[in-house]
């Protein structure tokens, strides 16, 4: 029995836990899950054999071949909060039904995980670092109907500004309560919070901002914190939607990622006296993402509606650019970051209902060219 499984099942029986549940993501990044009911040596199956599924059904094989196994990662095991009886719940990895049971090469928590990797094998850093600004809508309750002779949508939300609601205090600030709650969610499951604020839409626009953590941890923490605020809702008869453009002329939801590399623990973002006292190799670094931003927007901006929300007058970028604190631009290097193991750039375009995984590895990817290509 190995030092993992050791410790979860010291958790399993100080707290008499009594189901596992495992949530795969499939291509577009959407979370599903299969519980197990815990008895002695469940662990370690688990571990040894997996469990089998469908993969047809995830977007990962056709029909005619479609088994494969799902085996959890123990490291990121945590109690589920939403559970009626005592759970545990954990992301997986998923695995082919080959003879060596290899890793499924489009398993997205496999790609970030070989995007960082590569990096790595390049020489270019030995650390990333991600920092994601979660911006999503609380509706009292959502209405919508479409047949062949009408449409319609009805939103209810108890809050109504009538100018600029960003950072507003209460008690206009209605929902700062229901952010206390989530943000004590999150930390209890390991996603750490830098701060959360009503953000400009004026009708219940909010936004959690998270501290930075490794590519597949961001990718993670991203999953989880949309499971706790849909659950959070469910359960306070709320409605939460990261749509990024649930209502014409109100601001747009996006999934603004502050990036950066390290190595040997220096930012090699970071140089002095530059402009926005950015280096060289994160300048190509940029080069590479403006570079690809056309491609990029498969990743960053998947929906119909996506586009929706990239037009002028929102703070919404719409330019292809970087540029020291320009919100317009599609990179935004921040002014007000004074410490040097800090100096990052902000990648704006993205939003919500991209598949966390895939966006920050494509990212990634981009910037990577970037760096070896000198763009």
């Amino acid at each position: 029995m190995s030092e993992e499984i050791k410790r979860i099942q010291k958790l399993i029986d100080e707290h008499h836990i009594e189901f596992i549940d495992l949530k795969t993501l499939d291509l577009v990044g959407r979370l599903h899950h299969i519980t197990l009911p815990l008895r002695q040596g469940t662990l370690e199956c688990l571990m040894d054999q997996g469990v089998g599924f469908d993969g047809s059904s995830f977007g990962f094989a056709k029909v005619e071949s479609s088994d494969m196994v799902q085996k959890p990662d123990l490291s990121t095991v945590h109690f589920d909060l939403f559970r009626d009886r005592p759970t545990l719940t954990c992301f997986t990895n998923v695995f082919l039904t080959d003879e060596k049971r290899s890793r499924f090469p489009q398993d997205v928590r496999w790609v970030a995980n070989q995007a960082e990797q590569l990096l790595k094998k390049l020489g270019i850093a030995d650390g990333t670092h991600w920092g994601p600004e979660l911006e999503y809508y609380v509706f009292s309750s959502v209405e919508f109907d479409t047949r062949t002779s009408a449409s319609y949508y009805k939103v209810d939300h108890a809050e109504e500004f009538f100018q600029n609601a960003y950072h507003a205090c209460s008690p206009f600030d209605l929902y700062d309560d229901f952010r206390d709650e989530s943000c004590r969610l999150f930390e209890q499951v390991g996603i750490p919070v830098k701060y959360h604020h009503h953000e400009v839409g004026e009708r219940g626009q909010q936004e959690i901002e998270l501290l930075f953590q490794s590519l597949l941890q961001t990718a993670d923490s991203i999953m989880m914190a949309k499971y706790i605020l849909f659950s959070q809702a469910a359960e306070e008869g709320l409605q939460v939607t990261f749509m990024p453009k649930p209502m014409y002329q109100q601001a747009g939801s996006g999934l603004h990622v502050h990036q950066y590399l390290t190595k040997d623990g220096e930012n090699i973002f970071h140089q002095g006296g530059e402009y926005a006292n950015f280096s060289e190799t994160g300048l190509y670094y940029i080069g590479g993402l403006l570079k690809h931003a056309a491609a990029l927007s498969a990743f960053t901006n998947p929906s119909t509606n996506s586009f929706k929300r990239l037009v002028p007058g929102f703070e919404a970028p719409v330019a292809l650019t970087y540029s020291q604190a320009n919100r317009s631009s599609c990179v935004r290097i921040p002014r007000y970051v004074t410490d040097a193991k800090e100096t990052r750039l902000e990648y704006r375009p993205g939003d919500a209902t991209a598949n966390p995984y895939l966006m920050m590895a494509a990212m990634l990817m981009a910037g990577i060219d970037g760096i070896v290509n000198k763009i």
